[in-house]
């Protein structure tokens, strides 16, 4: 299936029903401030639905826009010398950004994003963002810890790259992430471990017999 370029094609949310999305409600919850400008904030979030392998960041390209994953899974990557090798995966609930972008390096950004499946998203465009920002000391703190988190996230996938032999990668997605193991195609879960769709699918078997 040929990539799919992400378009500026949306349309805005009628209603956002705040269950759905966990993250925002965490938000609001975390920052107090939001409350009073609640209804205008989320009137600045759009919602577009893409098919799977549509390239939403792309290597090397300017965006400050946030996307929200309601439903589906992006997925960070990167290409070294044709190997396309996957570095996260975001599924449902979870958002990402070009860091690059808003730190002001964007030229040297070596990943891009995509979905991996047919995804509905939310998105605030940088404009916005930056108003909200404005509004609400809060949320940066909020930014910054979740930021925090995800630098933990690499840390731990990097060491365990060292570390660890490809079956104990595998055997963490699945204990850590079920869901994603579960559900992603095999190749993807490939790249994310840093070995051969021929090399997983031997670990595969090898677990299910020793297990069964």
């Amino acid at each position: 299936m040929p990539f799919r370029s992400y378009t500026t094609e949306y349309v805005r949310i009628q209603g956002l029903k705040m269950h759905e999305i966990p993250l925002l409600e965490n938000l609001r919850k975390k920052i107090p401030g939001l409350e009073k400008n609640w209804d205008r904030y989320t009137s600045m979030l759009k919602e577009k639905k893409v098919p799977a392998k549509t390239e939403l960041i792309k290597r090397g390209a300017y965006t400050k826009n946030i996307f929200i994953v309601k439903k589906g899974c992006l997925r960070l990557k990167f290409e070294d010398k044709g190997r396309d090798i996957t570095i996260a995966f975001f599924p449902e609930n979870r958002a990402i950004t070009s860091i690059h972008s808003y730190r002001g390096t964007y030229k040297d950004s070596q990943l891009s994003v995509e979905s991996i499946e047919p995804t509905d998203l939310l998105i605030l465009n940088g404009e916005d963002a930056e108003i909200i920002y404005r509004e609400n000391e809060g949320v940066r703190d909020f930014l910054l810890e979740y930021v925090g988190e995800r630098f933990d996230t690499y840390l731990n996938l990097f060491l365990s790259r060292i570390r660890d032999s490809p079956e104990q990668r595998y055997l963490n997605l699945i204990k850590e992430q079920p869901d994603i193991a579960a559900r992603i195609p095999q190749h993807y879960i490939a790249s994310f471990l840093g070995i051969t769709p021929v090399s997983l699918s031997r670990i595969r078997n090898r677990i299910w017999k020793e297990q069964k």
